[in-house]
């Protein structure tokens, strides 16, 4: 082998050494964005260069193959909830305990703006979460405890209106907010319960009382059905009608044909005799 073909295989040699150096010290990378996320693709820094900011990727997709150092902050731009838990003492000077939910999105291609000025993945709470805790207290503080229940829509109203305020022109919306459940000191629960307690058996008395009251009615109409039975039962009660129901016994005995026998007293007209109890002897 010739000193010249020696050297070119020596030369090549360190060339792939160099070569391969080189790739396992820069290294490849294709950055991936998943459904509903946006991708801020950007270089790590290099010996030669400052790296930086390179593209988006809108997902589901891939930035591409290349052999710079290339990494990928995926940003969820869907409608997601955020929860905030507050306990705050209202308008007469009682803690109540609720929480508020916010649903919110992000603009599409905004995420550049989203990674390198509002805090990344950690956006809402570098930039939202501080605010809207305020704006919470702010609004339902002047309420008295019993009010919050009745007036929970108007308190997410008055929040909704500052929160869309704060956020114009940003990359996020607002797309709506919930005041969630409402929890009272023991105190107070206890003493609605009593008054809800205290309230039924009151009803239920007066349904009582309603229900004896009818009673009564239908018994003194029945009085006045009886008495006024009775009244006309004895101006219709003569001495002539009792002889004729008396007659009818008889003869209804008398076809009987059970053998009976029965003593009637009767006068001289051969009729059963009728005393009146009123008459006097």
């Amino acid at each position: 082998m010739s000193k010249i073909s020696k050297n070119n295989k020596i030369l090549f040699q360190y060339f792939l050494i160099i070569f391969f150096g080189f790739f396992s010290f820069t290294g490849c990378s294709n950055p991936f964005t998943p459904a509903g996320h946006e991708g801020y693709v950007y270089e790590l820094p290099r010996i030669f260069g400052n790296g930086g900011f390179r593209g988006i990727v809108k997902g589901p997709g891939n930035y591409g193959v290349t052999f710079m150092r290339n990494k990928v902050i995926n940003i969820d731009k869907r409608p997601n909830t955020y929860k905030e838990s507050f306990k705050i003492m209202t308008k007469d000077d009682l803690n109540i305990s609720f929480s508020f939910h916010s649903v919110i999105s992000i603009k599409d291609n905004s995420v550049k703006d989203v990674v390198e000025k509002y805090g990344s993945e950690k956006w809402y709470i570098r930039f939202l979460q501080k605010p809207l805790r305020t704006y919470v207290r702010e609004i339902v503080q002047p309420y008295k405890s019993n009010e919050i229940k009745e007036k929970r829509s108007v308190v997410a109203i008055d929040v909704k209106k500052k929160i869309l305020q704060y956020l114009e022109n940003t990359p996020f919306e607002l797309i709506s907010v919930v005041v969630g459940d409402i929890n009272y000191p023991k105190v107070v629960s206890d003493a609605v319960e009593k008054k809800l307690a205290a309230q039924q058996l009151l009803e239920e008395k007066e349904t009582q009382k309603a229900i004896m009251k009818k009673d009564a009615e239908i018994r003194i109409e029945e009085a006045r059905g009886i008495a006024s039975a009775q009244k006309i039962i004895n101006e219709t009660l003569t001495a002539n009608y009792l002889q004729h129901e008396a007659i009818q016994a008889q003869l209804k005995m008398a076809e009987s044909p059970n053998h009976t026998t029965v003593y009637i007293p009767v006068g001289t007209n051969g009729i059963p005799l009728i005393q009146n109890i009123n008459s006097k002897k």
